[in-house]
């Protein structure tokens, strides 16, 4: 059984979470660090976009500065996600290794059998759907909204029919990282304030619909710990990868490139307001 590295960072700020995930994929492509499992929280909320969105146009700061909440640009796609409530999780791998798929779309699917066993042994009914056809992709799709967790991919993790935890995935220097958001409980009105709409009813329709596909384990009906989910994840994924997971730390060289991403990418305005 391979033995794969695991971190646990603790709660951050934006720009340090963004840049550890970054530093880590840098690392395992230069051989420097095995794959590795890390689970992070953030200190203060904070809202993510995506890689592709457009910053000002998308995301209301006065609202946001208002609530004390971060603010960051991820590296990876997908729309905008309030990290507050949650247990997040990030997997870097190289291409080449034998578990992964040469496909974007299979690749997810392997590394996402973590979290479907994590959900299994926290007592939830978990699978996995296939949204290749278009009438089963239209059951989890809400268009017209800015916010993550209505965009399904080709496979979605669903609990009891609805999404329960939110993925994106990029590809650099020959690596994957992915990392998401795992609900343990979710203010779908605070998200969605901090959001641009042509209209206030346009907004009460968007909540509405999300509500309708996104859902915490706290709507399941499952008060669950931070603490509790990092241990149900860690053997989820080591069930779900078929690998063993050592506590770990991250190395000095990672560390390094984590103080410099901040101070040059993850933590300056050319970065986060760049589109």
């Amino acid at each position: 059984m391979e033995t794969w590295r695991l971190l646990h960072t603790g709660f951050s700020d934006p720009a340090v979470n963004m840049a550890v995930d970054e530093a880590i994929l840098h690392a395992n492509s230069r051989g420097l660090v095995p794959p590795t499992v890390r689970f992070y929280g953030w200190n203060p909320p904070t809202l993510s976009i995506g890689y592709f969105q457009r910053a000002t146009k998308e995301v209301d700061f006065d609202a946001l500065r208002a609530q004390g909440l971060g603010f960051v640009r991820r590296p990876t796609g997908g729309r905008a996600v309030l990290h507050d409530k949650e247990l997040t999780y990030s997997v870097v791998v190289p291409e080449s290794h034998p578990m992964m798929p040469s496909s974007v779309n299979e690749s997810y699917r392997v590394l996402s059998m973590g979290l479907l066993e994590g959900f299994r042994e926290l007592g939830f009914s978990a699978e996995m759907v296939s949204l290749a056809d278009e009438e089963e992709k239209k059951k989890f799709e809400t268009m017209g909204s800015a916010a993550c967790f209505d965009s399904p991919s080709w496979y979605e993790l669903v609990v009891e029919g609805r999404k329960v935890a939110g993925s994106a995935q990029v590809r650099q220097l020959h690596t994957i990282l992915q990392h998401g958001s795992i609900l343990l409980d979710m203010d779908v009105v605070q998200l969605f304030s901090v959001l641009y709409f042509s209209s206030e009813r346009t907004r009460e329709r968007m909540v509405r619909m999300f509500r309708d596909k996104a859902v915490s384990m706290k709507d399941l009906g499952r008060d669950v710990s931070y603490e509790e989910a990092m241990a149900a994840f860690t053997k989820g994924f080591e069930r779900g990868l078929g690998i063993r997971l050592e506590p770990s730390g991250l190395t000095p060289e990672e560390q390094a490139h984590v103080d410099e991403l901040v101070a040059e990418k993850y933590g300056t305005e050319s970065w986060n307001f760049k589109k």
